[in-house]
């Protein structure tokens, strides 16, 4: 069955809404191979990644890895250019900015005056994670952050009265429970009335702090975590579904058939002061890394029809593989973002899925099919 036909099928059940938002990161780190319009056709939103958090504490000193203009070219006219400020590992300037009224004050107004030099037409909060658990969370515990699930919606309020009426604010959060740490039921509610969206991370559901396998963005697992986020206060218009474009691996424990995508043992993924052991990571579907050790668990790969996730694990090597693929894609339209009328679905990230633009493509199918069933 075609994408298109599987998603039409699910909006004729569930009714039409309002246009769907198609937010695509842009990162430092991949700027090769980067998508020809007839790819790109569609995105509403680019957000470009990341400004360190840092640098707005005491400046507005922050230059884009691309000039604005330049980015603005690979996209329809219209589509929206986003300042994501954060990400994993550059998270410590929020810590300081919530302090105080002051420093929330001054963090806002900087980076206010940072879009507008730049002209960007939206700000994306990437705090992870805000009351811990972020990359630092055995330098500084998850005790010493209690004070920020409070400061967190401050924040948030403090950077939308600094921005002009017409720049969006959204969030990047995590998909984990064990992560929502600052999103109480209280929390979100609040956040609900002060951002224009939010982009749940809906993958890296496996990470290297565990040690049983699972998938990393399978179809349940986004599911249940787009159902806590509702059940805690969250419009389902204002949610975007995440998307992962490179695939994840994790040694398993030697002396274990892992015949299942779950519950199989894995080697020790952390170490005691939480650095890397480097015996876990993830690879991109980019043109430049396909081939090789991904080519061959894609060649192998088994689909998990029952929890909708694609894996393999690879016996010589004693390595468990996890990723999206087209059709996995589809079903996240199909089961969760049209029968839950979400407001949209974003990706991480732009040139990451250059091999065969294969999920980039299932994602504008199904935005298309979405907005295609709307106007019938």
């Amino acid at each position: 069955m075609r994408i298109t036909t599987i998603v039409a099928a699910a909006i004729a059940v569930s009714g039409a809404f309002a246009k769907p938002r198609f937010v695509m990161y842009f990162d430092q780190w991949h700027k090769d191979n980067l998508p020809d319009h007839s790819v790109t056709a569609g995105v509403t939103h680019v957000t470009t990644a990341f400004a360190d958090s840092i640098v707005f504490n005491s400046g507005t000193w922050y230059e884009p890895f691309m000039a604005p203009d330049q980015v603005r070219l690979l996209f329809d006219n219209g589509t929206k250019l986003c300042l994501a400020v954060g990400g994993w590992g550059l998270s410590a300037g929020f810590s300081a900015a919530a302090k105080t009224n002051e420093t929330r004050r001054t963090y806002a107004q900087n980076v206010a005056a940072t879009v507008k030099r730049l002209g960007y037409n939206c700000v994306d909060i990437d705090w992870e994670y805000p009351g811990g658990n972020g990359e630092d969370y055995k330098q500084i515990p998850n005790s010493e952050k209690v004070w920020e699930i409070e400061a967190y919606p401050l924040f948030l309020e403090e950077m939308r009265k600094a921005l002009p009426e017409n720049i969006e604010l959204s969030i990047a959060v995590p998909a984990r429970v064990e992560d929502m740490i600052a999103f109480t039921a209280e929390n979100v509610a609040r956040i609900n009335g002060i951002v224009d969206y939010v982009n749940i991370m809906t993958y890296d559901l496996m990470n290297r702090r565990m040690n049983e396998t699972t998938h990393h963005t399978s179809v349940n697992g986004s599911l249940d975590s787009v159902n806590t986020y509702v059940e805690r206060g969250l419009s389902p218009e204002n949610i975007n579904l995440g998307f992962a474009f490179y695939a994840k691996w994790f040694s398993t424990q030697s002396g274990y058939q892992c015949t299942t995508p779950t519950g199989c043992p894995t080697a020790l993924l952390e170490n005691a002061d939480g650095s890397d052991p480097l015996v876990s990571g993830a690879i991109t579907f980019e043109a430049s890394t396909y081939a090789g050790k991904l080519e061959h668990a894609v060649a192998n790969g088994v689909a998990d029809q029952e929890l909708g996730g694609q894996w393999w694990w690879d016996a010589n090597q004693e390595v468990f593989w996890t990723w999206d693929t087209a059709l996995f894609v589809a079903r996240k339209f199909s089961e969760i973002v049209v029968p839950k009328k979400l407001g949209g679905v974003f990706a991480w990230s732009l040139a990451q899925d250059s091999y065969d633009w294969s999920r980039f493509k299932a994602l504008q199918a199904g935005v298309r099919a979405m907005e295609q069933q709307r106007e019938e």
